[in-house]
């Protein structure tokens, strides 16, 4: 296997950002953060998906790819019940949050080690313009992220006291962010792998230029312990939501899918993040403040009743739509994340 000149590393890493397809699969990929740190070992199938371990803190349930989101809900709810089980085999017990001893100013690898998040993966578009087009979806993704941060933190605590972030997990990643580039999505994407510091510190870049050897299998690790709130990896990756409790996982699944996969609700997302172009500390305010920020509260609710109507729209079922605005009526309209109800118990109970 040869080594790798920066150039190919860099055009290796943008031929394999994307493969173009009609939106409409949907994937769900769930983090479960365990109480005591002894995740079982290794990758186990389950009926749909598998379940694998992150760190002895994190098991993972990774769904495939399903036609359309119900389904995507249906499988993940089966292989959930699946790993369930086998977590209690283990006298494990999951948490209702999404981080509890990472420190936010600790290092941006304790993302995967003691953090937990919804990952939800989407076609990645049609090459060309339009409201399918990769280019716009991409986009899309990038202002849509810190309004789904903020309005699903759920990571407030450290060692049980309260942090000062609604989401450590957010504060541990607010410059792990792809920036844009004007060659295109491509070329932001392999331009943040290259430069991004792996669990050894150096940037592949930098291992470059330093005279080190890089292989294409070297890159392929790098790119897959790599968190950002959007990725390309072939397909679209939103990670931008903390783990939920009970099964409130669906609902950022559900939102995050309609915002992109449904052309009206996409235009209208566009528009209302549109005015988040250009503000200061954005991901800093998604994680410390979520929506007590008035500018990411208006967005958030512009953004929620858009995915309410494209459920409507869709004819997706009465439960699920339900569950939705049971979700934008106690949360989004009150300026509040579940990581507010988590900060109140502290309160109440110190």
């Amino acid at each position: 296997m040869g080594t790798l000149s920066e150039q190919a590393a860099e055009e290796y890493v943008a031929a394999r950002a994307f493969s173009p397809g009609l939106p409409g699969f949907v994937g769900i990929a769930v983090d479960l953060l365990v109480d005591p740190a002894w995740a079982p070992s290794g990758r186990r199938p389950l009926r749909h998906g598998f379940l694998d371990t992150r760190s002895p803190r994190v098991v993972v349930v990774s769904g495939p790819p399903s036609p359309g989101i119900e389904v995507a809900l249906r499988r993940m709810s089966d292989d959930l019940a699946a790993s369930g089980r086998i977590v209690d085999r283990h006298r494990l017990t999951v948490l209702s949050q999404a981080g509890d001893t990472v420190h936010p100013d600790g290092p941006a690898h304790a993302l995967g080690t003691g953090t937990a998040g919804i990952r939800v993966g989407l076609e990645a578009g049609l090459d060309g313009g339009g409201p399918l087009g990769l280019s716009r979806r991409w986009e899309l993704a990038h202002t849509l992220a810190p309004v789904l941060a903020a309005a699903f933190a759920n990571s407030p605590l450290r060692h049980g006291r309260p942090a000062g972030w609604r989401s450590v997990r957010q504060a541990l990643r607010r410059d792990a962010r792809v920036r844009p580039l004007g060659g295109g999505p491509r070329e932001a994407w392999a331009a943040y792998v290259m430069d991004a510091p792996g669990n050894a510190g150096a940037s592949p870049r930098q291992t470059i230029r330093a005279g080190g050897r890089l292989t294409s299998d070297d890159l392929d690790r790098h790119i897959a312990g790599l968190r950002p709130p959007v990725a390309a990896r072939g397909h679209l990756e939103i990670d931008a939501a903390d783990r939920q409790p009970g099964n409130g996982w669906r609902i950022p699944a559900v939102v995050t899918a309609m915002l992109l996969d449904d052309p009206r609700a996409a235009e209208e997302a566009a528009e209302a993040t549109a005015r988040l172009t250009g503000e200061p500390a954005l991901w800093e305010r998604a994680a410390r403040d979520a929506l007590t920020d008035p500018v990411l509260a208006a967005a958030a609710r512009d953004c929620f009743l858009a995915a309410y109507a494209a459920l409507s729209r869709q004819g997706v079922s009465r439960e699920l739509r339900d569950a939705v605005a049971e979700f934008t009526e106690r949360y989004v309209y009150r300026n509040r994340c579940p990581a507010d109800d988590i900060l109140d118990g502290v309160v109440a109970h110190p």
